[in-house]
């Protein structure tokens, strides 16, 4: 039997969030893309689990939308809320992709 895929992730954005992105300032696109480089490397894009995202740049936080839906879309904090993205991972196991689908900068 075939392991499931692993990192690293693609990652496909909306057209809106990749527009978004675009118009971002200097500061805020380099912060995103750090952060698109952690996403896309770890086993678990979600990090799930106590103390999972530890490892995670201090600038970064990494927690479901909603918190009645932990394996639904996630948002990873930047800079201490000047940014954001809002992702889902979906784990297929022939195509498993993060798809971004709101970036902001503030």
């Amino acid at each position: 039997m075939e392991d499931p895929p692993g990192p690293p992730w693609q990652m496909d954005w909306t057209k809106q969030a990749w527009e978004d992105f675009q118009l971002m300032p200097s500061e805020g696109r380099q912060l995103v893309m750090s952060a698109r480089a952690e996403l896309i490397t770890v086993a678990d894009p979600y990090f799930r689990g106590i103390d999972a995202d530890v490892s995670l740049p201090h600038w970064i936080t990494v927690r479901p939308l909603a918190s009645t839906s932990p394996s639904g879309p996630h948002i990873a904090d930047l800079a201490g809320g000047r940014g954001w993205i809002i992702f889902t991972f979906i784990r297929r196991h022939a195509d498993p992709q993060i798809t971004v689908t709101e970036a902001f900068w503030a």
